[in-house]
């Protein structure tokens, strides 16, 4: 069963050159970066929530056909001292190791932040990184898989709380993101990263009551999409509640989803309107059209799909994970109500679309699926967000992870390429790296690696 992706990996291991079965398209050249957790107990201790544990790399490169494999743990401070000292010393998004109200008070005069960065891949300044919800990139070597440590943003910027999903404009290279600040006025600062620096720019402050958990945010070519959920905190309850992080937020309908739009040229808000009370943690895009921005996300009725994935829940047999649904937000520029529906029928989450049309109108996403209610993700699907209609990929027993496009070089559509994917095989007790024809969604080839990969998040493809 798909609990088999919720058990630690401790084994590093190379591998030169993977059986591969079927056909790699000769055009596909370049090296699959992912990340994920890999260790989930330290010691006798348990981390609490999927999103907790260890952070391990994984690489494929694929050349002339072959592929060869290595995965390595990231090594953080947290995971260092965690192994140095037997037992878990930071505090994660849903684990705490500071139980008493003098640690708590204590941890805010001499704050050990996590630098547990296991959600996402990304480039920062002339590094390759491995990012998370802490403003704690940690840079690596793409060949070896090596950390280097952390990566100091050449600013002041002083915002404990950003996102693991910064978007990179395809025309400048400009990379935006978001970082969330916590007092008594607490606030959003909305930030641009030049290609060849690390110093976040801030482009725009909001001050805000209650902070949303914003886990991404949406961008077009002239606009950054603030979508703040109704699963707010207070700060005080951060620092003496004696909760981990993630559980002193609270779910608060009456809200509504408040949607703000920030114009990237000058900071200015041009448009702040709301939505129904809905709950999300991907975005897929967003672009502009007509007198509005179209903003379409990966959504849940509400922010309980958080708890789906506590690592017990996620273990039990009697318990299954929700599965999210493409909707759609039109935010007016001139103040109207925000339009908002349902794409499509079919359930996805980890949505990735072909980045040079991030910020611009699309047609295909694609992610993972479930067949039932019944079972964690078992398919791959791509959908066709004008007419509603899904195509998928399942073979009984196995669980998919993200998918990532990769264009054909003369491509000229959104689904000519390739779209690859690691797959949990839990009888076989191995992963393996799956390539699909993006067009027709079936095989083309697979390379088996010799154990089974924990369930992981994100990744990138570089050519």
């Amino acid at each position: 069963m798909y609990r088999r992706g919720f058990e630690s990996l401790p084994q590093e291991t190379h591998v030169d050159d993977l059986p591969v079965d079927g056909d790699i398209p000769e055009w596909l050249e370049g090296r699959l970066l992912r990340n994920g957790p890999a260790q989930f107990e330290v010691g006798d201790q348990a981390y609490n929530h999927w999103f907790d544990g260890l952070a391990m790399l994984r690489a494929f490169d694929i050349r002339d056909g072959r592929v060869s494999y290595r995965n390595r743990f990231l090594e953080s401070s947290s995971r260092t001292e965690a192994m140095e000292q037997g037992e878990i010393r930071r505090s994660e998004f849903a684990t705490d190791p500071c139980q008493s109200i003098f640690g708590r008070i204590m941890s805010v005069f001499s704050p050990s932040i996590t630098d547990n960065a296991s959600v996402n891949i990304g480039r920062l300044g002339d590094e390759v990184v491995a990012l998370t919800e802490t403003p704690m990139p940690v840079a690596f070597d793409p060949d070896t898989l090596e950390t280097a440590g952390v990566v100091d943003y050449a600013d002041d910027l002083d915002a404990p709380v950003t996102t693991a999903h910064p978007h990179v404009d395809p025309d400048t290279g400009r990379t935006w993101t978001y970082a969330a600040a916590f007092g008594r006025q607490s606030r959003y600062h909305v930030c641009s990263i030049d290609p060849s620096s690390t110093a976040r720019n801030v482009e725009r402050t909001l001050e805000v009551d209650a902070p949303s958990y914003m886990h991404s945010f949406g961008m077009t070519d002239r606009h950054v999409v603030l979508t703040e959920w109704p699963h707010v905190v207070r700060p005080l309850d951060l620092l003496l509640s004696g909760k981990p992080f993630i559980e002193n937020y609270t779910w608060q309908p009456e809200r509504g989803t408040r949607i703000r739009v920030i114009r990237k040229s000058d900071g200015a808000e041009v448009a702040t309107a709301t939505a129904e009370p809905r709950f999300a943690f991907h975005h897929v895009n967003a672009f502009e059209r007509g007198n509005a921005i179209v903003c379409d996300v990966v959504t849940y009725p509400d922010a309980s799909v958080i708890e789906d994935f506590y690592l017990d829940r996620l273990r039990d047999p009697e318990t299954h994970p929700a599965m999210g649904t493409l909707r759609r937000f039109t935010v007016p520029f001139d103040g109207g109500e925000v339009a908002s529906e349902v794409l499509s029928d079919t359930k996805i989450e980890l949505p990735r679309i072909h980045d040079l049309r991030e910020g611009r109108s699309y047609r295909v996403v694609y992610g993972v699926g479930a067949r039932s209610p019944n079972t964690f993700a078992d398919q791959l699907v791509k959908v066709d967000v004008e007419t509603g209609a899904a195509e998928t990929w399942h073979e009984a027993g196995t669980y998919p992870g993200e998918p990532v496009y990769v264009p054909e070089p003369t491509a000229t559509g959104e689904d000519e390429g390739a779209v690859l994917s690691v797959v949990l095989d839990p009888e076989a007790e191995q992963s393996f790296l799956l390539v699909l024809d993006a067009e027709s969604f079936e095989e083309r080839a697979r390379a088996p690696v010799p154990h089974a990969i924990p369930f992981g998040f994100h990744g990138q493809f570089y050519p």
